[in-house]
Order: structure tokens, then C-alpha cells, then sequence
């Protein structure tokens, strides 16, 4: 999927690229020539190597240089066969996988469950939304989070929803309830405590999360109680980013400065916790997204947390999640931690 960017009304960068894109460019991509980054990155390629990840990383080497001489088309068909490869680097153990579960009639209302294994007692529940400018993505895509945290006992759960052109919004915030209200119904049997349901997302996902906690007519549209979020986890996440310029997402929000689209217009009282993080080298959703939210929220007394990581841009954050990048930022302890306190 092709790049889409916009300017805020803050002058802050905000554009949009599909996920393999952007995780592939930075998995892949050379590390810098001498320096301490570069050093960085060449002791990261080693780690890496020696966890048995020197075959992934130079079959997408060799697909992000083919990629460049590509058309679009082409690329993405080649982006879609590595990112399966990147996925044979994750963990199998300590978590068994529930996939293709229906919580609606589309085909794209499907959501895959990691329980982890061993449980002795129900486990808070983590139901996250993927970013792709509602417009690309998969739950097939993130095995890499599913694995994060049902490696350290919460059950979690990647949801897909439908996506532009398919439908505008608000379909996916519908779509993102509607999971919300399955989860709750159904969670128990997997191991879950429906009263421990964290949402979470990155970039367009996180606008989601955030979104269903903030604007509540979508869970009550869909007979869900806004009491039945424990917290919300906004990874890189848009949530006052207004007026578009991109064709396409102007398309996709109905015009280019509709105010009624922004999470934080809606933040009138105290919500669910909300734990914000964001990399300050974000050039796709600027950090200031976070920190308005942030503000809002302490306006009106509803608890939050605000972290940010220096050096980090939009995909380096949420890649950070994964084996052989956590050292890169400290985002799955610091969820962790949020959730252990909720």
C-alpha cells in the first residue's frame, strides 16, 4: 500500500502506510555505516542471527531490493509472502492460537485468540486493533503481539475488521465494538476474565481503542457497557489530527476537517485508564497526537499515563514488541505493568 501523509492543524505529520511496508523496510533495511547506531544495529543483526532469524533476514533483504525496482502491485504481492517468513521467528511455546473466530457475518469480522498455556485461574484480556490508515492490515500480520503477552499470561486477542474501500466511517468503530461485545460474551471459555478487558491498538488502531472509550454511542449501538473496559493502550495513535489533505482519507472520514471524527473532542469526563505511548521520532503520527490527549484527559481527571520513547519512530514502536527488537524500547514491560495495576 502506498504512503498517504497529511498535516494537522498542529503542523504535525500524519500519513499512512500499510504495515508489512513499513515493518519489512525496517527489519530489512542495512545498518548504518560506522557510529554507535550503527554499532547498535550491527549487534541487533547478530542477535538476531544467532536466534536463527539470519534466513528471514536475508529473504526480505532480498525482497526490499527487488521491492524498489517494483510497481506497487508487485510489491505488495511480495510483501505478503514475507511477512509469513517473518512470522517463523516467533515463539510457538507457552500459547496456544484460536483462529478464524466469527464475531459477525463479514468475512473480514474475525479475530484469532492467544491463550496461554498453564493457566489456573482467568486472565485479564488484551483485544487489539492493528493499524493500516483503515485501509491494509491483518491479524495474521501480528503473531508478534499475540505472543508478547500471551507468553506472560493474558489472553490476547487480534481482531480484524473491515476496511476502506470496503466501507467509511465509522463501519470500522461499529466493527471494533461489536468485537468488543463478543469478547465480553464469550472470553471465559478461553481462559479470560470478561471483567478485565484491556483495548489496544496501534496508529489506526489505537484511534479505534481510544475512539470506542471515547465516543460512547458505538458500544452502546452495539449493547456493550462502556464498564466493561478496564484500560485503553494507544500505541502511535491519531486522535486529534484534523484537517485531511489525502484524497483517501478524506474519503474514508467524509471530508476534511468533519470535527465529530476526533477522539478527543470527546473526552468530556473521566473514561477507562488510558495508557498513551508514542515515539518521539514518529514522523507518520505526531507525537503531539498523545500529548493533546493526554492533556485533555487531565483537564477533566481521568487517569492516564503518557510515555514516550526517544528515538523511536511509528513502526520501530510497535516492532519493539517483538523477539529480537524489545530492547529497542521498554513498551512491553510498560504494558504490562499498566495492566497489572487495572
Amino acid at each position: 500500500m502506498a504512503g498517504r501523509s497529511l498535516r494537522s492543524r498542529k503542523g504535525e505529520a500524519f500519513s499512512g502506510t500499510g504495515w508489512a511496508t513499513q515493518a519489512v523496510r525496517l527489519a530489512a533495511c542495512r545498518a548504518a555505516r560506522g557510529g554507535p547506531v550503527g554499532a547498535l544495529r550491527q549487534r541487533r543483526r547478530r542477535l538476531w542471527v544467532q536466534s536463527g532469524g539470519a534466513l528471514v533476514y536475508l529473504f526480505c533483504e532480498m525482497l526490499r531490493t527487488v521491492i524498489t525496482r517494483l510497481a506497487a502491485v508487485a510489491a505488495g504481492f511480495l510483501l505478503s509472502a514475507c511477512v509469513p517468513i517473518l512470522n517463523l521467528a516467533i515463539p510457538r511455546s507457552g500459547y496456544t492460537v484460536k483462529s478464524d473466530i466469527a464475531y459477525g457475518a463479514d468475512p473480514r469480522q474475525r479475530l484469532d485468540i492467544y491463550v496461554p498455556e498453564g493457566l489456573t485461574r482467568q486472565a485479564p484480556v488484551i483485544l487489539f486493533f492493528y493499524g493500516g490508515s483503515w485501509s491494509s492490515g491483518s491479524k495474521d500480520l501480528y503473531r508478534a503481539f499475540g505472543q508478547a503477552f500471551a507468553s506472560q499470561g493474558i489472553v490476547t486477542i487480534v481482531a480484524d475488521y473491515r476496511l476502506y474501500p470496503q466501507v467509511k466511517y465509522p463501519a470500522f468503530l461499529q466493527d471494533g465494538a461489536a468485537a468488543l461485545r463478543f469478547v465480553h460474551d464469550t472470553v471465559a471459555g478461553s481462559g479470560g476474565d470478561p471483567g478485565r478487558i484491556f483495548l489496544a491498538g496501534h496508529s489506526a488502531g489505537a484511534y479505534i481503542a481510544v475512539m470506542l472509550d471515547a465516543d460512547l454511542q458505538y458500544l452502546k449501538e452495539a449493547h456493550a457497557d462502556p464498564a466493561w473496559i478496564r484500560g485503553v493502550i494507544g500505541i502511535a495513535g491519531p486522535y486529534d489530527f484534523l484537517p485531511l489533505h489525502d484524497p483517501e482519507l478524506i474519503d474514508i472520514f467524509g471530508g476534511a476537517d468533519v470535527r465529530a471524527t476526533q477522539p478527543i473532542d470527546y473526552i468530556d469526563g473521566k473514561r477507562a485508564p488510558m495508557l498513551l505511548a508514542h515515539g518521539i521520532g514518529d514522523e507518520t503520527v505526531g507525537v503531539g497526537n498523545s500529548r493533546r490527549l493526554a492533556k485533555r484527559l487531565n483537564a477533566v481527571g481521568s487517569e492516564y499515563d503518557e510515555i514516550e520513547y526517544p528515538g523511536v519512530g511509528h513502526i520501530g514502536i510497535v516492532l519493539s514488541l517483538a523477539p529480537g527488537f524489545r530492547d529497542r524500547t521498554t513498551l512491553r514491560q510498560d504494558i504490562l505493568k499498566f495492566v497489572a495495576a487495572h
